[in-house]
């Protein structure tokens, strides 16, 4: 079992990678500790990094969006969109926070002690958004711009537009050509065990409902519900749409 030295030291190992040295630690502590650990201390002083994961998705998005629009000018919107898809997806993510080796300083509560990959997956995922927020509020948009380029940045690919065709990007398309307006989602419901959480989430078009559906992550559901959208609206057939939310 490490002990408090050990985890100091490995915490300074990924600050090293991550390139900066936190003024606040507490964000950074913040940033590794889970729902479930957070829910077990029962105080205020312990936080999770759900708030930091929020604010990071934002972040995050904006600057890929920005970076990719700039270096890409012959791309069209579509394109454009389906590119951001992928960099920011669930598996890109906990696959370069991995990499970051912050797997092990994720600390989990004692109902997640031994929870499978999947649990995992979903950590890393959150974790790195959870990061970028924290990078941002500590040390602005440009230390956070910087790493998202050096962690993210080598993965960028023209080839990652070519893929299957997302429910989310389909669905904006088409209510933003047809409804001349944009798809809202919205999480409905949170259930099941923090190591594999069921979320359920719904697509609205001007407070409208017009899908619904369910997944292991927020993201998942989503694009479940995005599914569910097209299939209702008439611009999709049943299972045109794989679990993860892409062309079949």
């Amino acid at each position: 079992m490490p002990t408090t030295i050990d985890i100091l030291l490995s915490r300074m190992t990924l600050e090293e990678k991550i390139g900066y040295t936190f003024r606040d630690r507490t964000l950074l502590e913040n940033a590794l500790t889970h729902s479930s650990y957070a829910n077990e201390r029962h105080s205020p002083a312990c936080q999770s990094y759900e708030r930091l994961e929020f604010l990071g998705d934002s972040v995050l998005g904006a600057i890929v969006a920005t970076d990719i629009y700039e270096r890409y000018p012959a791309m069209n919107e579509g394109e454009l969109s389906q590119l951001k898809i992928a960099l920011v997806s669930g598996n890109m993510l906990s696959m370069i926070a991995e990499g970051l080796g912050v797997g092990p300083l994720i600390v989990m509560g004692e109902s997640e002690k031994g929870t499978n990959a999947r649990g995992m997956h979903s950590a890393l995922e959150n974790v790195y958004e959870s990061i970028v927020g924290a990078l941002y509020l500590d040390a602005g948009y440009e230390a956070t711009h910087e790493f998202v380029q050096r962690t993210l940045g080598p993965h960028v690919s023209t080839d990652l537009a070519k893929k299957p065709i997302s429910a989310k990007s389909r669905l904006q398309e088409v209510t933003q050509r047809d409804m001349r307006c944009g798809p809202e989602y919205k999480l409905i419901a949170e259930e099941g065990p923090a190591h594999t959480p069921t979320f359920t989430s719904v697509a609205m078009v001007e407070g409208r409902r017009i899908g619904r559906g369910q997944g292991h992550s927020k993201k998942s559901s989503e694009s479940a519900a995005a599914a569910d959208a097209l299939v209702n609206l008439g611009y999709a057939k049943e299972g045109e749409f794989d679990h993860e939310g892409f062309t079949n």
